[in-house]
């Protein structure tokens, strides 16, 4: 039942490629190839019902021509006139042969060729042969030849043919002609069309008549309004773009102008936090009493809570600043595990959590450094986040690598928020949230880092239930493990040690003096390039470790102080470790640093962090393998 309209729908496809002009040729060559068939027909017909008839007369004539010859012969039975008479018959042009039949059909006399069973039948004529009386005596058979008649035949379909051939030929070359006179308005649309939705200028011509020139006319209006909206439409583009372009510029500005604030303010607000730490850890180092101790425990909790704020600015204007380098190491995934356990599983116990940290023997490919950040960012966000329950740090193998996962029973994401998150400064609610609110930067340091890193990041998240936080890392085989250090920064000892620490504020220079000489270390300090040069006319031996801001008063830069004191004969031709301390953030001084190739430290600095700085320092100052940070 379904093939008839396929059929139709196949031949309509079919009928719709075929070109304009040779449809219409075929429209008026089909008709009329039927109309010539028709009368040629018609014609044939007559014609050879014609020649039949005339060969039948002649027939009929040669009969009675014999029939009067031999009706005398006949009465007297004169066999040899009756054949005379036949043979005069049978000489007839056409004639085949002639038979002379007495009334009880004997045959008296025949003339002409003997036909055979397998010859063709002729066209057979009988003419009676009447007696003087009236009376019916024989009959006369003359048998006519039909090859005449055939070959007449042959030639009239053989001259039809010529002439239906000729006849459609000429029918075809004038139907031709007339579609593609037709048709070569229509044709020239249809370029006019293709052009026109190549998006060129067209002109339309409307010299046609009738129907097709008032589509020629009704088409050049929509084209030239059809151009005239592409113009206005052309000129709205280049409109927009240019005010893409200047909001783009503007965008591009605001953001750099935020950048410099951001650095402006964290330099601004780290120099005293610096300060104010390195005076708590100085009177802690020399207190005992217990009330005092908790207060100088409370001052460097806030200032600890200042310094996580001002390291998620940091660490954003490092990322802008190109400032981080990827170094990717294979090392066993389980050593950054304990990492996270130890340092926040007494914040979890705290607030009553529980913080499960699964064992794993497999290794990545990665940047120790830039991974620990983004599951330390991933872990702390979800202990603020979480009111009961826990936190579960895990990994398994994943076909594209190792999946590691952070998940928690806090107080989840809702969706409209779920895309959000990893923004700058976006923040949901925090009201359910324990501890201090921070900027809303974790998340998306975790976005960039992971970006640099090609990790694939996902979130998933249910209100009230809460969420888990994947991350994938490059799988590795494991690897050869170093032997441990036992020298940390706690171990080494300073004592007796030179140490001359350069920077424009007074009072990180009496705090950093402080607990530097806690620690047993000689201490020279300076605020300038030409203070630090005057002391190196004078001292008596060169300082072991050198600490310095990067700027200073007057525009001097730390980076110039530390070439201008190797150059000077006071260092001995030797020269001293050395260690930056810095508060600043913008992302052209994190780029010279970087390509400085000096230890940093970026303000506030706990003592303890110092300490370790200043054994790495010196350890690679010194090639000593057992100083360690």
């Amino acid at each position: 039942m379904a093939a008839p309209p396929r059929l139709a729908d196949l031949a309509r496809r079919s009928v719709g490629s075929v070109p304009l002009a040779v449809r219409l040729m075929l429209l008026s060559l089909v008709p009329a190839a039927v109309a010539i068939l028709l009368a040629m027909s018609v014609l044939a017909r007559h014609h050879l019902t014609e020649l039949t008839e005339l060969t039948e007369n002649n027939a009929r004539a040669v009969a009675r021509q014999v029939a009067t010859l031999s009706r005398t012969s006949l009465m007297r039975m004169d066999r040899r006139a009756m054949l005379n008479a036949a043979r005069v018959g049978s000489q007839q042009p056409g004639v085949r042969q002639v038979q002379i039949r007495t009334l009880d059909g004997e045959i008296v006399a025949q003339s002409g060729f003997w036909t055979k069973p397998t010859d063709p039948p002729g066209l057979e004529v009988l003419e009676p042969i009447d007696s003087e009386e009236s009376a019916r005596a024989g009959e006369v058979m003359v048998e006519f030849d039909l090859d005449s008649i055939a070959a007449a035949r042959r030639n009239l379909w053989s001259t039809l043919a010529a002439l239906l051939g000729a006849s459609l030929l000429g029918v075809g070359i004038a139907g031709w002609w007339a579609a593609r006179r037709i048709s070569a308005p229509i044709r020239k649309l249809a370029e006019v069309v293709d052009r026109l939705g190549e998006g060129e200028e067209v002109e339309v011509d409307t010299g046609a008549t009738a129907e097709v020139g008032r589509l020629q006319h009704g088409f050049k209006v929509a084209a030239q309004a059809l151009a005239d909206s592409r113009r206005t439409m052309k000129s709205q583009i280049v409109q927009a773009t240019q005010e893409l372009a200047l909001k783009n510029a503007q965008l591009e500005a605001a953001n750099q102008g935020k950048t410099r604030l951001l650095a402006a303010a964290s330099h601004d607000l780290r120099q005293p936090l610096h300060a104010l730490t390195l005076f708590a850890d100085a009177l802690r180092s020399d207190e005992t009493d217990p009330p005092r101790l908790a207060c100088i425990a409370s001052i460097q909790e806030c200032v600890h809570s200042l310094d996580r704020l001002f390291s998620e600015l940091l660490n954003l204007s490092q990322i802008d600043a190109g400032a981080v380098r990827v170094q990717r190491a294979v090392f066993p995934l389980d050593h950054l595990f304990d990492d996270i356990s130890r340092n926040f599983r007494p914040q979890a116990e705290e607030q009553g959590l529980r913080l499960v940290v699964r064992k794993t023997d497999a290794w990545v490919d990665c940047d120790y450094v830039m991974l620990s950040r983004i599951l330390n960012n991933l872990v702390s966000n979800a202990l603020r986040h979480t009111t009961q329950g826990g936190v579960l740090v895990g990994a398994r193998r994943d076909a594209g690598g190792m999946r590691i996962g952070v998940w928690d029973t806090g107080v989840g994401i809702a969706p409209e928020h779920q895309h959000k998150v990893f923004e700058e400064f976006y923040q949901v609610d925090a009201s359910s949230s324990r501890g201090s609110r921070g900027l809303g930067l974790g998340l998306a340091t975790v976005r960039r880092l992971c970006d640099l890193l090609d990790m694939p990041l996902r979130l998933q998240s249910r209100v009230g239930r809460g969420t888990v936080v994947t991350v994938v890392a490059p799988a590795a085989a494991p690897a050869e493990v170093p032997p441990s250090c036992p020298a940390q920064g706690a171990q080494v000892d300073f004592t007796g040690m030179f140490m001359l620490v350069v920077d424009d504020e007074p009072n990180i220079l009496e705090g950093l003096s402080l607990v530097l000489r806690n620690w047993g270390a000689e201490v020279a300090v300076a605020e300038s390039r030409a203070q630090v040069l005057a002391l190196a006319g004078q001292w008596a031996r060169p300082p072991d470790v050198v600490i310095t801001d990067l700027l200073l008063r007057d525009g001097e830069n730390g980076l110039e102080v530390l070439r201008a004191l190797d150059a000077h004969p006071g260092m001995g031709g030797r020269r001293a470790a050395r260690l930056l301390v810095t508060g600043e953030t913008k992302p052209d001084r994190l780029r010279e640093i970087a390509e400085a190739g000096i230890a940093v430290l970026h303000k506030p600095v706990t003592s303890e962090v110092l300490r370790q700085a200043l054994a790495a320092v010196l350890r690679d100052a010194r090639g000593d393998r057992y100083l360690t940070a």
